[in-house]
């Protein structure tokens, strides 16, 4: 047989024996014996859990604060930047409310933390926004996007402190969804909100 024919006949002959194994593939599929889905599209129930416990966190880190002083706040602090945070992956892009030029943008968990609970003589203008006396966090969402395993908000966050003043942030997060289901910041922008001043 020439070889042009002999290569025609060996693919067919292949083509062949797949088909005939198609049914049994599809039918270990079926039985469920080797089908995992992976679904890291986040939703937006996941968001809103994720931005209520970032204020859980705050609020907790201002509550180890007043129980056990800088050092219980700190290691709080801590704990709560490795859960809400993807610092772990590498920089992440946070403009904190109240810092500015040079110390405006802390793409390190160690800016992060200083930012939190002060302490940190590399950011000597830091003096803990999580220990500040705040008794209560809402977020107000005016926008939220879904991108697949991303997903982006932009609204306010109205804390209240001890006295009953409250203070309003815009903020805006960039959220990621890992195939384990956790859900960590990549993107948060805060800063206080724009006041015309008339002439």
């Amino acid at each position: 047989m020439p070889s042009p024919l002999r290569s025609l006949f060996s693919s067919a002959a292949v083509i062949v024996s797949l088909t005939l194994a198609a049914p049994l593939a599809a039918s270990a599929f079926q039985q469920g014996a080797l089908l995992k889905r992976m679904d890291t599209n986040i939703s937006e129930a996941e968001v809103l859990q994720a931005q209520q416990g970032w204020c859980a966190g705050l609020l907790a880190i201002g509550s180890a604060y007043r129980s056990g002083g800088f050092s219980q706040a700190k290691a709080k602090a801590s704990s709560v930047l490795d859960q809400a945070y993807a610092y772990q992956y590498g920089a992440v892009a946070f403009k904190p409310t109240l810092a500015t030029e040079a110390q405006a943008f802390r793409f390190t968990k160690e800016g992060a933390l200083a930012y939190f609970v002060g302490g940190d003589p590399s950011f000597p203008n830091d003096k803990g926004f999580a220990i500040k006396p705040w008794q209560t966090c809402t977020v107000r969402n005016q926008v939220i996007q879904l991108h697949g395993m991303f997903a982006t908000t932009m609204g306010n966050v109205d804390l209240v402190d001890s006295s009953g003043a409250t203070t309003t942030v815009d903020k805006t997060w960039t959220f990621l969804k890992e195939p384990n289901g956790s859900i960590r910041i990549v993107l948060h922008h805060s800063s206080l909100p724009y006041k015309l001043i008339e002439k």
